[in-house]
């Protein structure tokens, strides 16, 4: 059952049956999880972020960024997946996109860690930290270009509010994605 399915003829890109459904289970989890949101300004508070981190602990980065990809891509197309049971290309491209795709890169440079150091702790938190940073300024970036604020403005609406939930998610993260993956693992899941 986990026979290779391969993408076009030659794009050298192979993934079996498991790997398919596992993506297809996490970007479902995030789908649940991301819409569900508090508005609190411009930008929601959303859990989006933390089925990134759950992701790249039971996937690992190239599965866990796949997973998310596929995420964006379904609300892209209109499922209303994104806070607030939003979608489509308005809020992918609107104000807040910027954290929503600033959420691939953190997924890879975060999942880079996560893979090498996956027993230690520190490092991890400090590569899913490090990967929110990126991830806050390239939203913050957009956010203040496409809302027209400057910015210090932009900051303290997409930024400052959020430090806090998402260091207790980063936590989170970091103590339970190990146990998850155990678990998952020895279900025959993983």
């Amino acid at each position: 059952m986990n026979k290779p399915v391969s993408g076009t003829k030659g794009a050298g890109m192979r993934f079996s049956v498991r790997q398919i459904a596992v993506v297809g289970l996490m970007a479902a989890v995030t789908c649940i999880l991301a819409p569900l949101s508090v508005p609190i300004g411009p930008v929601p508070i959303s859990l989006t972020n933390l089925a990134v981190y759950v992701s790249l602990y039971v996937l690992g980065m190239k599965e866990g960024t796949l997973s998310y990809v596929v995420y964006l891509l379904i609300g892209l197309v209109g499922v209303p997946v994104f806070s607030g049971f939003t979608s489509g290309p308005e809020k992918l491209f609107g104000p807040t996109g910027g954290y929503l795709i600033g959420f691939i890169p953190m997924a890879v440079l975060a999942g880079i860690v996560v893979d090498k150091y996956y027993s230690n702790r520190i490092a991890c938190f400090a590569g899913l930290a490090f990967g929110t940073v990126v991830c806050y300024g390239l939203g913050t970036a957009w956010l203040s270009y496409q809302a027209g604020l400057d910015w210090k403005a932009a900051l303290f609406a997409g930024v400052v509010p959020f430090i806090p939930g998402d260091l207790a998610k980063i936590t989170f993260a970091v103590l339970a994605g190990p146990k998850l993956k155990r678990q998952l693992a020895q279900a025959g899941l993983g």
